[in-house]
């Protein structure tokens, strides 16, 4: 066994280094067949287009048949296997009544059969097939070590075809154009430009082990880099100090903190003393880092991990003293790589960088924040996209819904410059309901207020007519950070935003990490961070941390009494008792101090199932409920909303999201409090209608997104919206509901805001 999983590593990595999909195919049949010792290794790929299963490589058939030899998808066993989905294991081929003669390949004479399908993402890509001129039923260790190679094949096979069709070309010549490429949006809007790819200036792992004499010349050599980069990201930094307030620049800082001494400088200076080169030394200390990172499984301490690595190239490119490869960036620049950072953003001049492509990362990571600050459309965790071959391609980023195109077409180009042009004329329309309130055509009133975090959020919030905000992310200032800021820090930071805003009310969440938000100076390591110690969890259990930062929220408010106070990740009525005590125990601090406030209300987000069942019970605690429909959404439905790969799962219009709600509704009505709803859900128009109908009191979303949820609402009534609802509970399908609500929508005039279909 181990020898046979030694046998599927080699042939694993030597398909990966094939140049295209037809080295790929060759290197599989070759090896295949000779680890398997069988007369015939033959692939065939389903080509999506004619629904036809070609011969595409073989060993031991008739090479002329290569590309010749094709069958319908659901004829002879080749299409037997791919309509059963699994193996199919035959001693006599020729018997089985679904076997089709192909005089080319001479197959004839092979008796046994063995085919199993290859499969990537529920898509039936080929079947990988051996053949025997004995009659033997083939057992079951070749069995399961053909099914293993083929689920190793279907990415290798499927990265290849993307790479052919990015450049123009389908996987037997015939040119394609449009490919598209799925992410998680990461900023919204539409960029149009050409790519260039970010490579990391120098590659840690090639680095060898070198053996110095003198450690004291090497370690001068070393400073010598570090004051190079420290010299560098300064640089970097004041190029974008211009777009980014001090607290968001300090993303800056957490790189250089980690190049002194007491940091990473430490560690790496001891290698060398050990007698190790400044090369190796550098290597060992941050692949050690980067592999401690890795292992927690947390995707905001990955994103620290591509931090570290960032630094680390960096570096290794001042000690080779190779510089960086002086980029040339277009006119209109979209910038690719593996893992975006924020040091990257600062290469490319702001006037030329029109779009962002990460194939790792998501929405939460530190470069989508940047990227959602300075406006940039971006895609995070394109998983499946082959950007080392991207660099100066025509490409066409959406970040709306997560989308990646490449090698557009005219007709591709037009419906894209169509949406842009649509959008300045829909953006420049809807100004000038920016004063107009928020009223349905009976009368019905819903304030809209907008969700907040970095600083470049209160200029658009206002310009878009904002009501108030409904949410204020608090561990913004705490991610940008290499500590916890001070009671005086905070209390600034929170003046600002409540000051700017002023008389309209501020909704503040308590700092909520965990799960895909973590600090790096305050690192949570599990196995299953959306399940752990994370939001009212982690506060309750540091009293320290919560009472500061509630203190610091009051003394903002002085003179101003426009705050509000939001619980996050509650699960229990215990959770919010024990909460309520500390923020009456902060309350009387602060005016035993003098501080004159009146006691703001305080919330609790409703992002959890449990908090659903016990809404009733929670609302006669507090002031108010918010529900947060992205995290409500992700664990009602149980998938990772930051996830590429289940994100056709994830959908916020799911029956029972729509059921949740009611719940919620219902127990805020009976207790005569307000409901509001704060997650993505309140930005979508469509959803917006269904939201009012339930009794939302006010609705907080992105500010991008709030003339387009104005405008719709003003044009419908609310017994219309209330009979969208009926209809919508009914159904017990997620994209049902959004095509019957869409649908109806377009049919009453409104389909001029909606949000594209995913």
């Amino acid at each position: 066994m181990l020898n046979m999983l030694n046998t599927l590593r080699r042939i694993v990595q030597e398909v990966n280094s094939a140049k295209d999909l037809a080295s790929a195919l060759k290197i599989i049949v070759r090896r295949v067949r000779e680890a398997m010792e069988t007369h015939v290794c033959s692939v065939y790929l389903l080509n999506p287009d004619t629904d036809r299963y070609e011969l595409m490589a073989t060993e031991g058939l008739n090479q002329d048949a290569v590309g010749v030899v094709s069958l319908g998808s659901n004829e002879g066993l080749i299409g037997y296997v791919g309509i059963r989905e699994e193996p199919v294991n035959l001693e006599d081929a020729a018997a089985h009544p679904r076997f089709r003669y192909f005089a080319e390949t001479g197959e004839e004479r092979y008796a046994s059969f063995l085919g199993v399908p290859i499969i990537h993402h529920r898509r039936v890509m080929g079947v990988l097939v051996i053949q025997q001129k004995e009659r033997r039923q083939f057992d079951e260790v070749e069995e399961s070590f053909l099914v293993t190679m083929s689920a190793q094949l279907a990415g290798v096979i499927a990265h290849a075809e993307a790479t052919g069709a990015m450049r123009g070309l389908g996987w037997s010549g015939e040119v394609i154009q449009d490919t598209r490429f799925d992410a998680v949006p990461g900023a919204p809007g539409i960029a149009m430009g050409r790519a260039v790819v970010m490579l990391p200036p120098a590659d840690l792992k090639a680095v060898p082990d070198k053996e110095i004499k003198d450690i004291d010349a090497e370690i001068a050599l070393y400073r010598k880099a570090v004051e190079a980069v420290r010299v560098d990201i300064k640089r970097l930094s004041a190029k974008l100090s211009a777009q980014l307030r001090p607290e968001e620049l300090a993303l800056f800082d957490v790189y250089l903190m980690m190049l002194d001494d007491s940091s990473l400088g430490n560690e790496i200076i001891k290698g060398i003393r050990e007698g190790q080169w400044a090369q190796g030394a550098l290597r060992d200390v941050i692949n050690a880092h980067v592999a401690r990172f890795e292992l927690m499984d947390d995707p905001y301490l990955q994103e620290r991990a591509s931090d570290i690595k960032d630094l680390g190239r960096r570096l290794l490119a001042c000690l080779q003293e190779a510089g960086r490869q002086r980029l040339v960036f277009p006119k209109r620049t979209i910038l690719v790589a593996e893992e975006l950072t924020p040091a990257m953003l600062g290469e490319v001049p702001k006037d030329r960088l029109v779009g962002l492509v990460s194939v790792l990362g998501s929405g939460s990571s530190h470069v989508a924040i940047l990227a959602r600050a300075m406006g940039i459309p971006t895609v995070m965790g394109a998983v499946d996209l082959p950007y080392l071959r991207m660099d100066k391609l025509e490409l066409i980023v959406d970040g709306n819904a997560g989308e990646v195109y490449s090698n557009p077409s005219q007709e591709l180009r037009r419906h894209y410059r169509e949406l842009i042009r649509e959008e300045m004329e829909l953006s420049h329309g809807l100004e000038k309901l920016r004063a107009e309130p928020c009223i349905t055509l009976d009368g019905h009133r819903v304030p809209l207020w907008v969700n907040t975090g970095l600083f470049a959020d209160i200029a658009r919030s206002l310009d878009r007519g904002a009501e108030g905000v409904g949410l204020y992310r608090t561990e913004v200032p705490f991610m940008i950070q290499d500590r916890f800021p001070s009671e005086k820090e905070q209390q600034a930071t929170y003046r600002e935003q409540l000051q700017a805003f002023h008389p309209l009310p501020v909704t503040m969440r308590t700092l909520d990490v965990g799960g895909d938000k973590a600090l790096s100076y305050f690192p949570i390591k599990e196995d299953n961070p959306f399940l752990g110690w994370r939001g009212i969890r982690v506060t309750l259990d540091h009293p320290e941390i919560f009472l500061v930062q509630i203190r610091a929220m009051l003394k903002a408010s002085e003179g101003l009494d426009n705050l509000r106070i939001m619980l996050p990740m509650i699960s229990s009525v215990y959770e919010v008792e024990d909460a309520l005590h500390l923020i009456h125990r902060a309350y009387s601090e602060v005016l035993d101090e003098g501080v004159k406030v009146p006691m703001p209300p305080v919330g609790v987000m409703i992002e959890v199932p449990a908090a659903v069942y016990q809404a009733r019970e929670l609302v006669q605690l507090v002031d108010f409920l918010s529900v947060g429909t992205n995290d409500l959404t992700q664990y009602l439905l149980a998938v990772d909303r930051n996830n590429p790969r289940v994100a056709d799962l994830y959908h916020s219009l799911h029956p029972a999201v729509l059921q949740a709600l009611q719940i919620v509704s219902r127990a805020c009505r009976e207790a005569g409090k307000p409901m509001s709803v704060c997650g993505e859900m309140a930005g979508d128009p469509a959803a917006a209608v269904l939201l009012l109908a339930m009794g939302c009191d006010m609705l907080s979303m992105n500010a991008t997104n709030l003339p387009r949820v104005k405008w719709l609402l003003r044009q419908i009534s609310l017994s219309d919206a209330q009979a969208l609802l009926e209809v919508a509970l009914q159904q017990d399908n997620a994209y049902l509901v959004q095509s019957i609500l869409h649908l109806a929508l377009r049919n009453m005039g409104l389909g001029k805001v909606l949000m594209p279909v995913r």
